[in-house]
């Protein structure tokens, strides 16, 4: 493996473990303050919150695992980078027409998350196609 390859292939690692980490933290502070999160974003019912926490730690189980592996595999990370894709899309959804009536904070709270998630795909997206130019 040549040097550029390797430098890629240890930046892709680092990106999936960094998103790895701030899902499954993310993940986590949902299950475990969902009465608080929802009351931030203004409204009483947590299960959407706790469904989320669920799917996060998932999640972060899932890319902690891919970027952990010896040798990176492109088809995962592809899911992966999907999936968060999604999550920016759904995250759209919600903020531009302002579906459930939540609170600013709630509102910016979805957006600082999906740029975050923005920003992790396309970095991802990058170190896919750095590997696999090399």
């Amino acid at each position: 493996m040549n040097t550029s390859a390797h430098t890629s292939l240890f930046t892709l690692k680092n990106v999936l473990l960094i998103n790895a980490v701030s899902s499954g933290i993310t993940g986590v502070a949902l299950i475990a303050l969902a009465s608080q999160v929802a009351s931030l974003f203004g409204v009483t019912e947590i299960q959407a919150f706790l469904e989320t926490g669920i799917f996060l730690v998932a999640f972060a189980a899932f890319v902690s695992y891919e970027g952990m592996r010896h040798s990176l595999r492109v088809k995962n990370i592809y899911v992966i980078i999907v999936l968060d894709i999604v999550w920016v899309i759904a995250s759209a959804a919600i903020v531009v027409p302002q579906l459930f009536d939540l609170t600013a904070i709630g509102y910016i709270a979805i957006s600082a998350v999906a740029l975050w998630v923005a920003a992790m795909a396309y970095l991802q997206l990058q170190g896919v196609r750095q590997i696999s130019a090399a």
